[in-house]
């Protein structure tokens, strides 16, 4: 259980004055409780490393700015949190790229922008309050709590709302002829 007790003060001190092995015991004493916290936060164990090993190299060049010798833990969390988001974000704005065999002929993507734009057709025809729930559970990705936090309604009503929407949706896109055609595309 000695891994779960941060470096004392003094420790701390002395890092911040640069001795230099005061920094290591300081730097190898935090890793458990980084990796651990980074473990809890980030999307996947190779990212959770890497914000761990950031962490660690931060502390290293930085422990001389902190203030505070009580103020460790803190700032290594800080540290972790904000790398773990860094590297969230940076995979969101780097897609993976799509296989060559992903590529769709001419036809194919004409049919996919035909049934796009009907089910936004249908979604558009929604009375508000399920449109509103529909998308911003099933588009946007928010959880049935935050949608219905965010809309003020129980989780119960936003479920409601949704299984109403889905249904309509389903109800609509099985019913409706496609355009041009004057029938009813079967699958």
């Amino acid at each position: 259980m000695t891994d779960r007790i941060w470096p004392d003060e003094q420790l701390v001190v002395a890092a911040r004055e640069g001795d230099a092995a005061a920094i290591t015991t300081l730097v190898s004493g935090s890793y458990p409780h980084v990796r651990r916290f980074a473990h809890t936060l980030c999307a996947s164990a190779e990212d959770a490393e890497d914000a761990a090993q950031e962490a660690l190299i931060i502390l290293y060049r930085k422990i001389g700015t902190l203030r505070a010798s009580g103020a460790l833990a803190s700032w290594m969390f800080r540290i972790v949190r904000n790398e773990c988001l860094r590297q969230w974000r940076t995979k969101i704005r780097q897609p993976e790229p799509i296989p060559d065999a992903a590529v769709a002929s001419a036809e194919e993507e004409a049919v996919r922008r035909l049934e796009a734009g009907r089910v936004a057709a249908v979604i558009a025809a929604l009375p508000a309050d399920q449109r509103r729930v529909l998308i911003m559970r099933d588009v946007q990705g928010y959880s049935g709590r935050t949608v219905a936090g965010m809309l003020g309604l129980s989780v119960a009503a936003m479920k409601s709302r949704l299984h109403r929407a889905r249904a309509t949706v389903q109800h609509e896109l099985r019913n409706t002829p496609w355009p041009d055609s004057g029938e009813e595309r079967t699958k």
